[in-house]
């Protein structure tokens, strides 16, 4: 009906349609989800994977696994989005933290099972790669791995550090690089070169 007032999102308002959406323990369909896009929330997700509503932090862990569920990217953008609505928040640097990893196997055959702040598991391979940024100044390495549909999670120092004891030097275009095997693909991670 033309002339009403477009609400407003909530974030209650998203958490119920999420709710209302979710038919099981798997994660929502959001890629099949084409909701019309109704604004930015005031909702932000920092680099240690806290969740900020309104400037406050969200306490409730059963809300942020909700929330992280709904989670989609579209270029440089990320949304919550239900089967009726779309809304935009913002990413410090990436939406998940890997926590922890467990390593199976060795060599080709070598396993890491990365699990995140919500809860979501993964095991780094051709579709989920592990990619290694680092400081243009200090060097210091970022390791992130591929959760899903171009979401990712930023391993932390304790697993990154778990994963260098299982490095190994392989050629890679010609150039010798030290990195981590998962699923049969070598992930390089620094320039062999460059290891002190």
């Amino acid at each position: 009906m033309s002339g009403q007032i477009p609400v407003k999102p909530t974030a209650d308002g998203i958490a119920a349609s999420a709710t209302a959406a979710k038919k099981d323990q798997g994660l929502p369909p959001v890629h099949l989800w084409n909701p019309p896009f109704m604004g930015d929330l005031d909702m932000q997700i920092l680099r240690d994977g806290s969740w900020i509503h309104e400037g406050g932090r969200i306490n409730r862990p059963q809300l942020v696994r909700l929330f992280s569920t709904i989670l989609k990217k579209e270029g440089e953008n990320y949304f919550l989005v239900t089967p009726v609505e779309k809304v935009g928040i913002t990413v410090e640097d990436v939406p998940f933290v890997a926590v922890d990893v467990d390593m199976s196997g060795d060599g080709d055959a070598r396993v890491l099972t990365f699990t995140t702040n919500v809860e979501d598991t993964v095991e780094a391979g051709p579709d989920a790669p592990i990619r290694v940024e680092r400081d243009g100044q200090s060097g210091e390495p970022a390791p992130y791995v591929m959760v899903r549909a171009g979401l990712e999670a930023r391993i932390d120092r304790k697993s990154f550090y778990r994963m260098v004891d299982v490095g190994e030097e392989r050629e890679v275009d010609g150039e010798a690089w030290f990195g981590v095997t998962s699923k049969g693909a070598f992930f390089p991670m620094i320039p062999a070169k460059d290891l002190s």
